[in-house]
């Protein structure tokens, strides 16, 4: 496969051209649903980019929304077929949140909120080894090594040859605190984040502890933009059996409102900078 083709970006473009030729027709997904004799939740995954979709299932919605046009018919015979390839991380076996790293893989910014552990992109191997361990006990050491080695792979979005124009991060104290995977492993963690922060296009603040209540305390989630206008913002969320994305522009609104707030009652990068210094200094005595 082309390293330009992201099936996942295929399958969120191709659903929302899809959702825009239904909408031209004046048509509900229900009425689609009902002419095709398929349910209508197939629909709404069809749209939303959430499930393959088959060149069958374009040529039977080009047929409903009457294109007659056989070149966008053929454009989109053709995303369909490239929206079924396989990305890189296929290469690991059965990823949980294999769509999350396709729309990372293609993003062009990501504003990124934790309050449990450093973000992924951002992990040192033995960080990534006692966080997938911890959190998953039901992991062998190969399935724990599987999953670290995909991230670690996900970090080429970082610091690759096509890295990522923005990613800034906000974290909460608890963070810095919570002694992953023993002193040395945080130790090193912190070296790497102080490093790392150094990079223009990464920028990592921290909630301090005294700052007391903040929009934030619901939960963590990530705002990742990309470079085509065509592709909206997407608010994602990561669950235990499922993740959680949100492309509407309310909700999206929202959430990058609420991350200005997190962002204002941060820590400066600089005055970060020094707080992760005085982390060190505890995991190093």
């Amino acid at each position: 496969m082309s390293a330009s083709i992201n099936p996942t970006v295929r399958r969120r473009r191709l659903g929302a051209e899809l959702r825009r030729l239904r909408e031209l027709r004046g048509m509900t997904a229900e009425e689609v649903a009902g002419r095709l004799m398929v349910s209508q939740s197939k629909i709404s995954r069809l749209e939303n980019g959430r499930r393959s979709i088959s060149q069958r299932d374009v040529r039977d919605l080009c047929d409903v929304y009457e294109v007659g046009d056989e070149r966008v018919r053929a454009g989109l015979m053709e995303m369909a077929r490239e929206s079924r390839q396989r990305g890189w991380w296929h290469e690991f076996g059965d990823i949980p949140y294999s769509v999350y790293i396709g729309l990372e893989a293609e993003a062009s910014s990501i504003r990124a909120y934790e309050t449990s552990y450093v973000p992924g992109l951002l992990q040192t191997r033995g960080y990534a080894e006692a966080v997938v361990a911890g959190s998953s006990p039901d992991y062998d050491a190969a399935a724990v090594r599987r999953r670290v080695d995909v991230r670690l792979k996900r970090q080429s979005r970082v610091y690759g040859d096509n890295p990522l124009g923005s990613f800034w991060v906000v974290i909460d104290e608890a963070v810095l605190r919570r002694e992953v995977g023993g002193p040395q492993v945080m130790a090193d963690q912190l070296y790497q984040l102080l490093e790392l922060g150094e990079r223009p296009n990464i920028n990592i603040q921290v909630i301090p502890f005294s700052h007391g209540a903040h929009p934030g305390m619901t939960g963590t989630f990530s705002l990742m933009e990309f470079p085509e206008s065509a592709d909206s913002t997407v608010v994602y969320f990561e669950g235990v059996t499922s993740d959680l994305y949100l492309e509407k522009e309310t909700d999206v609104r929202r959430y990058t409102h609420m991350y200005d707030h997190l962002r204002a009652a941060a820590c400066s990068v600089a005055e970060t900078r020094h707080l992760m210094n005085t982390y060190v200094e505890r995991f190093t005595k």
